[in-house]
């Protein structure tokens, strides 16, 4: 099967308490030639698709009271939450 094209697709809603979401995605494509990896080049996007949502979400989740919160009760530390957390 010959691709040309491959498309990722990554979503994700966080819970910021008080009936409140935020909701990101992100999609990317990218073209595929002969000879290369359509499978390593669809894992590749889907990893910077998922980081770009991390990335944008970050200031948004830092500044909720609810996430750290829960960061914290799900992680049981008693300092600063790491982002990995997330």
């Amino acid at each position: 099967m010959k691709f040309t094209t491959v498309s990722v697709s990554y979503s994700r809603k966080f819970n910021l308490g008080n009936f409140e979401s935020l909701d990101l995605g992100c999609s990317l494509w990218a073209q595929v030639e002969d000879g290369e990896d359509a499978d390593g080049i669809t894992q590749f996007l889907y990893q910077q698709a998922k980081t770009s949502v991390k990335l944008a979400a970050m200031p948004v989740l830092k500044a909720s009271e609810f996430q750290i919160n829960k960061a914290k009760s799900s992680k049981k530390v008693s300092g600063d939450v790491n982002e990995n957390d997330w």
